[in-house]
């Protein structure tokens, strides 16, 4: 696809993979339009067009579509971006925020689709790219809420994908792991304060842990994530499916030929050792993950003398 030629929406673009991906569009040219509940004076800046939406909000769903295709007369290609974990035992977690993150991780982006697909349909042409997750294709504890609206996006997508094929309108799935962002700091702190102190506490606090020090050390980059969005929106030939690391698709296929039961081991197991992992690699690595930043008393015999 012609990217000076596209019209892009894109929602969940004030921060993030959403927003690098907004920027990308637009150095390649494209005619984008970064969605979001926040202002974006840094992305108006530079170029792109900014609107604001709620996607739990029909009416500001149907604003937002009727304002882009008001100015720009069609949308090309629609990013669905916009989504957040609420992580807590199934049991623990609010029904009332079970429901928003469906709203906000599927009838969000499902209505945004049903708007702006008619006229790809009419045209002959056209992109939706479901921003999912490696989350979407296994379930852990504590992010059960979270994995359904994933496992019901990848399953709306594929359904889509077929109905669409014969108007030639693609429908494709990106999948990322855990990125360097605050959503897994976010995400933590729910948790902790879901499940935290109640009885599933040494395994809540276990994965909190996890996600708190691993997210951003490990994380994938979002400026990368944003790159492969731009590209998968706009290749020619584009598979069904993208994930952003050979670490992902591997951890997968192990995921799919190992019984379940061996499954929920390994998890229970990692989970209940986390905590204490964590703190040990703290202890020894410092804060940031590199040992210069662990005390003298932590470091190595070397860098203890280096330092007096």
């Amino acid at each position: 696809m012609d990217a000076e030629n596209a019209v892009v929406v894109i929602t969940g673009a004030s921060s993030g993979m959403g927003r690098e991906a907004a920027l990308e569009l637009n150095r390649r040219g494209a005619t984008v339009y970064a969605a979001a509940r926040r202002a974006m004076p840094d992305l108006e800046d530079v170029g792109i067009h900014t609107v604001s939406l709620d996607v739990t909000d029909d009416t500001s769903i149907t604003a937002a579509v009727e304002h882009v295709l008001g100015e720009a007369g069609r949308v090309d290609i629609l990013i669905n971006n916009a989504g957040y974990g609420s992580y807590g035992a199934i049991e623990e977690l609010p029904i009332d925020e079970a429901r928003r993150q469906f709203e906000v991780n599927v009838f969000g982006a499902m209505r945004l689709t049903q708007l702006v697909v008619g006229g790809m349909r009419e045209r002959g042409h056209g992109r939706i790219v479901n921003v999912s997750s490696v989350g979407g294709k296994f379930s852990m504890a504590f992010g059960g809420w979270y994995h359904a609206t994933k496992h019901a996006l990848e399953a709306l997508s594929d359904a889509l994908r077929q109905e669409l094929k014969q108007f030639n309108v693609d429908v494709v799935i990106v999948e990322p792991g855990l990125v360097a962002t605050d959503w897994p700091i976010i995400a933590a702190r729910n948790l902790r304060d879901v499940s935290g102190d109640g009885p599933y506490g040494p395994i809540a606090r276990g994965l909190a842990s996890a996600f708190e020090y691993g997210g951003p050390r490990f994380g994938a980059d979002a400026t990368d994530l944003g790159r492969l969005i731009a590209d998968v929106s706009l290749t020619d030939h584009p598979r069904t499916r993208y994930r952003n690391s050979l670490g992902n698709a591997a951890m997968l296929t192990l995921m799919k030929f190992l019984p379940g039961r061996a499954t929920d081991a390994i998890i229970l197991r990692a989970l209940g050792k986390a905590d204490d992992l964590v703190t040990r690699m703290r202890e020894k690595f410092g804060e940031d993950g590199s040992e210069e930043e662990a005390s003298a008393e932590e470091r190595p015999d070397s860098a203890r003398s280096a330092v007096g």
